[in-house]
């Protein structure tokens, strides 16, 4: 008993942001890149266990396919980073943050935004992984 009680001690455990957005879920498009909607195909970088669905979160780089936008955008699989979530995730200072819509902004393979404007506000989250989608964003939440 003695023993777990100091693993325990040793490695307390991380705070995580809830993974609110799985697989097959459809998100609308907040840049000016063409794509209007897209649905969540794989998640970049994600690890689980065998036969588990991947999920995102705040931050997250994903791999979709647009569902509907101009004409040249539909039907393509891109990337895009999650800027917005409906599900309340909690910051390391204690605050709860949720926005009123789900909201990706499509970007290449670096990071970089494919739009030049993002209608709406961005997660400070998304700012310190990704520093492309902060030259664009107009409103830092």
């Amino acid at each position: 008993m003695v023993r777990r009680i100091k693993a325990v001690l040793k490695h307390p455990a991380a705070k995580r942001t809830i993974r609110g957005l799985s697989y097959g879920a459809n998100i609308p498009v907040i840049c000016n890149s063409g794509a209007k909607r897209v649905e969540l195909i794989a998640v970049i970088g994600f690890k689980a266990a065998k036969r588990q669905h991947p999920s995102a979160t705040i931050g997250d780089m994903i791999v979709c396919s647009v569902k509907k936008g101009t004409p040249d955008m539909r039907k393509k699989v891109v990337r895009a980073i999650i800027i917005q979530m409906k599900q309340k995730f909690c910051r390391a200072d204690g605050t709860h943050v949720h926005f009123e819509q789900n909201g990706v902004v499509i970007v290449d393979e670096d990071g970089n935004p494919n739009g030049t404007e993002i209608k709406g506000p961005v997660a400070r989250e998304v700012l310190d992984r990704w520093p492309g989608v902060g030259r664009i964003a107009s409103m830092v939440v």
